[in-house]
Protein backbone atom coordinates (compact mmCIF):
# COMPACT_ATOMS: atom_id res chain seq x y z
CA UNK A 1 0.00 0.00 0.00
CA UNK A 2 2.87 2.08 0.58
CA UNK A 3 5.06 3.83 -1.51
CA UNK A 4 7.40 6.39 -0.25
CA UNK A 5 10.44 7.54 -2.50
CA UNK A 6 12.83 10.49 -3.07
CA UNK A 7 14.61 10.94 -6.71
CA UNK A 8 16.69 13.35 -7.21
CA UNK A 9 17.69 14.41 -10.66
CA UNK A 10 14.64 14.72 -12.37
CA UNK A 11 11.69 17.64 -12.60
CA UNK A 12 10.03 17.68 -9.41
CA UNK A 13 6.92 15.97 -8.47
CA UNK A 14 4.69 15.17 -5.12
CA UNK A 15 1.79 12.40 -5.79
CA UNK A 16 -0.16 11.66 -2.81
CA UNK A 17 -2.89 9.53 -3.04
CA UNK A 18 -5.16 8.49 -0.30
CA UNK A 19 -2.37 9.27 2.35
CA UNK A 20 -3.77 7.88 5.93
CA UNK A 21 -1.33 8.95 9.19
CA UNK A 22 -2.34 7.97 12.60
CA UNK A 23 -1.12 8.23 16.07
CA UNK A 24 -1.72 5.70 18.99
CA UNK A 25 -2.31 6.82 22.14
CA UNK A 26 -0.07 4.00 23.87
CA UNK A 27 -1.61 4.86 26.99
CA UNK A 28 -5.20 4.51 25.99
CA UNK A 29 -5.52 0.84 26.00
CA UNK A 30 -8.02 0.52 29.24
CA UNK A 31 -11.22 -0.54 28.22
CA UNK A 32 -12.94 2.16 30.41
CA UNK A 33 -10.51 5.10 28.94
CA UNK A 34 -11.08 3.60 25.39
CA UNK A 35 -15.04 2.95 26.01
CA UNK A 36 -15.15 6.81 26.92
CA UNK A 37 -12.88 8.38 24.36
CA UNK A 38 -15.10 6.37 21.64
CA UNK A 39 -18.14 7.18 22.88
CA UNK A 40 -17.73 10.75 23.51
CA UNK A 41 -14.99 12.23 21.08
CA UNK A 42 -16.15 13.10 17.75
CA UNK A 43 -13.89 13.23 14.33
CA UNK A 44 -10.10 12.40 14.95
CA UNK A 45 -10.78 9.12 17.44
CA UNK A 46 -10.70 5.82 16.04
CA UNK A 47 -9.23 1.84 17.03
CA UNK A 48 -6.74 0.77 15.41
CA UNK A 49 -6.24 -3.27 13.68
CA UNK A 50 -4.67 -3.82 16.85
CA UNK A 51 -7.64 -2.50 19.23
CA UNK A 52 -5.70 0.79 19.93
CA UNK A 53 -7.03 4.07 20.59
CA UNK A 54 -5.46 6.22 18.25
CA UNK A 55 -5.64 9.78 16.94
CA UNK A 56 -6.28 10.19 12.89
CA UNK A 57 -4.12 13.33 12.11
CA UNK A 58 -4.42 13.09 8.16
CA UNK A 59 -7.40 11.33 6.07
CA UNK A 60 -7.76 10.48 2.84
CA UNK A 61 -5.53 13.07 1.06
CA UNK A 62 -4.75 13.10 -2.35
CA UNK A 63 -2.24 15.66 -4.23
CA UNK A 64 -0.66 16.54 -7.22
CA UNK A 65 2.41 19.25 -7.53
CA UNK A 66 4.29 19.95 -10.50
CA UNK A 67 7.06 21.82 -11.30
CA UNK A 68 5.94 26.04 -10.81
CA UNK A 69 3.23 25.20 -8.24
CA UNK A 70 3.32 27.17 -4.90
CA UNK A 71 0.68 25.23 -2.94
CA UNK A 72 -0.11 26.64 1.10
CA UNK A 73 -1.88 24.72 3.36
CA UNK A 74 -4.20 26.90 5.70
CA UNK A 75 -6.79 26.08 8.38
CA UNK A 76 -6.16 26.03 12.09
CA UNK A 77 -4.06 24.85 14.53
CA UNK A 78 -4.38 20.93 14.58
CA UNK A 79 -5.86 20.53 10.97
CA UNK A 80 -2.98 18.37 9.93
CA UNK A 81 -0.79 20.74 7.79
CA UNK A 82 2.53 20.63 9.64
CA UNK A 83 1.93 16.63 9.78
CA UNK A 84 1.39 16.51 5.55
CA UNK A 85 4.89 18.45 5.89
CA UNK A 86 6.46 16.50 7.99
CA UNK A 87 4.98 13.02 5.75
CA UNK A 88 6.09 14.42 2.64
CA UNK A 89 9.47 15.11 4.50
CA UNK A 90 9.66 11.46 5.22
CA UNK A 91 9.83 12.11 9.04
CA UNK A 92 6.24 10.45 9.58
CA UNK A 93 5.28 7.25 7.74
CA UNK A 94 1.72 7.01 6.54
CA UNK A 95 -0.28 3.94 7.66
CA UNK A 96 -2.38 4.04 3.77
CA UNK A 97 -2.11 5.28 0.70
CA UNK A 98 0.83 6.32 -1.66
CA UNK A 99 3.22 8.97 -1.43
CA UNK A 100 5.73 9.96 -3.77
CA UNK A 101 8.64 13.07 -3.73
CA UNK A 102 10.68 13.27 -6.93
CA UNK A 103 13.86 15.63 -6.51
CA UNK A 104 15.83 16.99 -4.26
CA UNK A 105 14.16 18.29 -0.66
CA UNK A 106 14.77 20.76 1.75
CA UNK A 107 12.54 21.41 4.81
CA UNK A 108 12.21 24.34 7.04
CA UNK A 109 9.99 22.74 9.73
CA UNK A 110 12.26 22.52 13.11
CA UNK A 111 14.86 25.20 13.60
CA UNK A 112 16.33 22.02 15.47
CA UNK A 113 15.60 19.72 12.55
CA UNK A 114 19.12 18.25 11.38
CA UNK A 115 21.08 19.62 14.02
CA UNK A 116 23.30 17.86 16.86
CA UNK A 117 23.21 20.05 20.59
CA UNK A 118 26.11 18.80 21.23
CA UNK A 119 28.46 19.57 18.45
CA UNK A 120 29.70 23.47 17.92
CA UNK A 121 27.99 25.73 14.89
CA UNK A 122 30.56 25.04 12.80
CA UNK A 123 30.92 21.25 13.23
CA UNK A 124 27.08 21.32 12.40
CA UNK A 125 27.24 23.53 9.19
CA UNK A 126 29.65 21.17 7.83
CA UNK A 127 27.59 18.15 9.31
CA UNK A 128 24.63 20.23 6.95
CA UNK A 129 27.58 20.35 3.82
CA UNK A 130 28.25 16.76 3.89
CA UNK A 131 24.31 15.86 3.95
CA UNK A 132 23.98 17.98 0.72
CA UNK A 133 26.72 15.96 -1.00
CA UNK A 134 28.86 19.00 -1.15
CA UNK A 135 32.91 18.33 -1.07
CA UNK A 136 35.53 20.11 0.93
CA UNK A 137 35.32 23.85 -0.93
CA UNK A 138 31.64 24.47 -1.12
CA UNK A 139 31.46 23.46 2.17
CA UNK A 140 33.75 26.03 3.33
CA UNK A 141 31.19 28.24 1.19
CA UNK A 142 28.84 27.23 3.07
CA UNK A 143 30.45 28.02 5.98
CA UNK A 144 31.15 31.27 5.43
CA UNK A 145 27.79 32.33 3.58
CA UNK A 146 26.07 30.77 7.04
CA UNK A 147 28.46 32.74 9.13
CA UNK A 148 27.72 35.98 7.65
CA UNK A 149 24.20 35.47 7.40
CA UNK A 150 23.45 34.11 11.10
CA UNK A 151 26.12 36.75 12.99
CA UNK A 152 26.94 34.03 15.48
CA UNK A 153 30.61 34.86 14.88
CA UNK A 154 31.20 34.47 18.93
CA UNK A 155 29.35 31.30 19.46
CA UNK A 156 29.79 29.32 16.43
CA UNK A 157 33.27 27.12 18.39
CA UNK A 158 30.62 26.64 20.99
CA UNK A 159 27.84 23.64 21.44
CA UNK A 160 24.66 24.73 20.03
CA UNK A 161 23.24 23.71 23.32
CA UNK A 162 23.91 26.61 24.82
CA UNK A 163 22.68 28.60 22.39
CA UNK A 164 19.43 31.04 22.97
CA UNK A 165 15.90 30.25 20.93
CA UNK A 166 16.91 33.37 19.09
CA UNK A 167 20.39 32.33 18.09
CA UNK A 168 19.42 28.00 17.20
CA UNK A 169 16.68 30.30 14.79
CA UNK A 170 19.35 31.98 12.80
CA UNK A 171 21.67 29.04 12.91
CA UNK A 172 18.64 26.78 11.46
CA UNK A 173 17.49 29.33 9.38
CA UNK A 174 20.68 30.24 7.41
CA UNK A 175 21.52 26.43 7.20
CA UNK A 176 18.36 25.46 6.03
CA UNK A 177 18.17 28.34 2.97
CA UNK A 178 21.74 28.30 2.17
CA UNK A 179 21.36 25.25 -0.53
CA UNK A 180 18.66 25.31 -2.88
CA UNK A 181 16.34 22.70 -3.53
CA UNK A 182 14.08 21.36 -6.14
CA UNK A 183 11.15 21.25 -3.47
CA UNK A 184 11.16 23.40 -0.71
CA UNK A 185 8.29 22.33 2.15
CA UNK A 186 7.90 25.24 4.95
CA UNK A 187 5.97 25.72 8.07
CA UNK A 188 5.80 28.85 9.83
CA UNK A 189 8.50 28.97 12.28
CA UNK A 190 11.06 31.02 9.74
CA UNK A 191 8.82 34.09 10.31
CA UNK A 192 9.92 33.95 14.05
CA UNK A 193 12.37 36.21 15.07
CA UNK A 194 13.58 39.29 15.94
CA UNK A 195 12.71 42.23 13.69
CA UNK A 196 15.93 43.37 12.41
CA UNK A 197 16.78 39.73 11.49
CA UNK A 198 13.29 38.66 9.99
CA UNK A 199 14.03 41.26 7.63
CA UNK A 200 16.90 40.32 6.37
CA UNK A 201 15.58 36.62 6.59
CA UNK A 202 12.38 37.59 3.86
CA UNK A 203 14.78 38.88 1.66
CA UNK A 204 16.63 35.53 1.32
CA UNK A 205 13.87 33.45 1.59
CA UNK A 206 11.85 34.61 -0.97
CA UNK A 207 14.93 34.39 -2.89
CA UNK A 208 15.15 30.98 -2.10
CA UNK A 209 11.72 30.42 -2.88
CA UNK A 210 11.75 32.03 -6.30
CA UNK A 211 14.33 29.69 -7.31
CA UNK A 212 12.91 26.37 -6.05
CA UNK A 213 10.42 24.11 -8.51
CA UNK A 214 7.49 23.22 -6.02
CA UNK A 215 7.02 24.55 -2.40
CA UNK A 216 4.64 24.09 -0.13
CA UNK A 217 3.69 26.35 2.26
CA UNK A 218 2.09 26.19 5.75
CA UNK A 219 1.15 29.83 7.00
CA UNK A 220 -1.18 31.62 8.76
CA UNK A 221 -0.47 34.86 7.61
CA UNK A 222 -2.54 35.39 4.50
CA UNK A 223 -0.67 38.22 3.05
CA UNK A 224 2.69 35.36 2.71
CA UNK A 225 0.21 33.07 1.17
CA UNK A 226 -1.28 35.66 -1.29
CA UNK A 227 1.99 36.94 -2.46
CA UNK A 228 3.96 33.86 -2.72
CA UNK A 229 1.70 30.93 -3.65
CA UNK A 230 -0.83 29.90 -6.82
CA UNK A 231 -2.73 27.92 -5.19
CA UNK A 232 -4.25 26.76 -1.25
CA UNK A 233 -5.16 24.02 0.75
CA UNK A 234 -7.98 24.25 3.37
CA UNK A 235 -6.87 21.78 5.52
CA UNK A 236 -9.49 20.93 8.45
CA UNK A 237 -9.52 17.94 11.16
CA UNK A 238 -7.25 16.09 8.95
CA UNK A 239 -8.91 16.07 5.65
CA UNK A 240 -9.23 19.10 3.07
CA UNK A 241 -11.79 20.79 2.70
CA UNK A 242 -11.31 23.05 -0.11
CA UNK A 243 -8.46 23.47 -2.53
CA UNK A 244 -8.17 26.26 -5.17
CA UNK A 245 -6.92 29.77 -5.65
CA UNK A 246 -5.38 31.25 -2.50
CA UNK A 247 -8.20 34.43 -2.88
CA UNK A 248 -11.11 31.77 -3.19
CA UNK A 249 -9.80 29.37 -0.25
CA UNK A 250 -8.81 31.80 2.14
CA UNK A 251 -12.13 33.72 1.89
CA UNK A 252 -13.80 30.58 2.70
CA UNK A 253 -11.19 29.59 5.70
CA UNK A 254 -11.79 33.12 6.88
CA UNK A 255 -15.44 33.98 6.05
CA UNK A 256 -14.50 37.55 4.25
CA UNK A 257 -12.57 38.43 1.32
CA UNK A 258 -9.13 38.72 1.30
CA UNK A 259 -6.80 41.27 -0.46
CA UNK A 260 -3.17 41.92 -1.75
CA UNK A 261 -1.46 44.31 0.60
CA UNK A 262 -0.67 47.29 -1.50
CA UNK A 263 2.30 47.81 -2.56
CA UNK A 264 4.84 50.55 -0.63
Amino acid sequence: VLAVTAQVGSPAAIDVEGLSISFPLYHGNARSLKKTVLSTVTGRMAADARNRVVVEALRGIDLKLRPGDRLALVGGNGAGKTTLLRALAGIYEPVAGRMRVQGSLNALLDPNLGMNPELTGRENIMLRGLYFGLDKHAIAGLAEDVVAFAELTDFLDLPVRIYSSGMIVRLGFALATAVRPQVLLMDEWFLAGDAAFMEKARVRLENLVRGVEILVLSSHMADVVLQWCTRAIWMDQGRIRADGPPAEVLEQYLGHPVRLPPVV
